[in-house]
């Protein structure tokens, strides 16, 4: 096998969280070209079912599931279908997130629990009902979407939800990685910088200062600039790595 051969994923099936949109669309269409069979998760049937026309006009197939899951029941079903419409499941990437902008002071116990709900619970639901599965099926690889907000405080807006969410994140995917190694499932995390997506006004003029010229590459990112390490995490070409948290964010972070 050549190096090349150990990104390919020719064989293999996939599931993505929040893959409708954003980050989740790129990480669905990238896995998909990468040679995986892929399914996506999301709640809004309408927008699913653009995103299926979208990666079709792409050349891409893939298997939409309407479901929220932070709902423990969607969650069993999601895997299932992934399952059945698909012949198995060997890759998870947990991407699904949400975030609020807000003073600790100003943040209400709903836009707390929302954050911790979608970021933190449904990710451990979601690695575990994909991980039972793996553990019977020979293994697998699990992949993360945290955030370089679990390793700094973002400014200057203030987001305490989001940055502690993403702290639990990368210490959870580090806890299922020693835990799971025996059964053959690896767990790693992704860590981006400021990408622009929906969830991220990097267009904002009054942020520029702190969010562009803060960062050595002095610029933000492309959805499909982070999905190249989605892939090589999910991969063989990552079979020795278990526990880390790769960091994708322009050098953000040395500073």
């Amino acid at each position: 096998m050549g190096v090349l051969d150990t990104f390919r994923l020719d064989g293999r099936t996939a599931l993505v969280t929040g893959g409708n949109r954003g980050l989740g669309k790129s990480f669905t269409l990238a896995l998909a070209q990468a040679g995986a069979r892929v399914a996506f998760v999301a709640r809004d049937a309408d927008r699913n079912a653009a995103t299926v026309a979208e990666l079709a006009a792409e050349g891409v197939d893939v298997l939409p599931i309407t479901g929220d899951i932070t709902v423990a029941a969607d969650v069993d079903r999601a895997v299932a279908e992934t399952v059945a419409g698909l012949g198995g499941l060997d890759i998870l990437v947990n991407n699904a997130g949400a975030c609020f902008h807000n003073p600790s002071w100003d943040v209400p116990d709903e836009e707390w629990d929302t954050v911790f709900d979608l970021n933190v619970r449904a990710l451990w639901k979601c690695s575990r009902a994909a991980g039972r599965h793996m553990r019977a099926h020979g293994g697998g690889s699990i992949v993360n979407v945290g955030s370089m907000s679990g390793f700094v405080v973002n400014r200057p807006q203030w987001q305490p939800a989001y940055n502690a969410s993403k702290a639990a994140v990368h210490h959870l995917t580090r806890s299922l990685a020693a835990e799971w190694a025996p059964d053959g499932i690896r767990v790693n995390a992704v860590a981006p910088g400021y990408v622009k997506t929906e969830m991220s006004p990097v267009h904002r003029p009054e942020l520029r200062r702190y969010w562009i010229e803060d960062a050595p590459q002095q610029r933000y990112a492309m959805p499909e600039e982070i999905s190249p390490s989605v892939v090589f995490l999910a991969s063989d070409a990552a079979s020795f790595m278990t526990g880390s948290v790769l960091v994708v964010d322009g050098g953000y972070t040395v500073f």
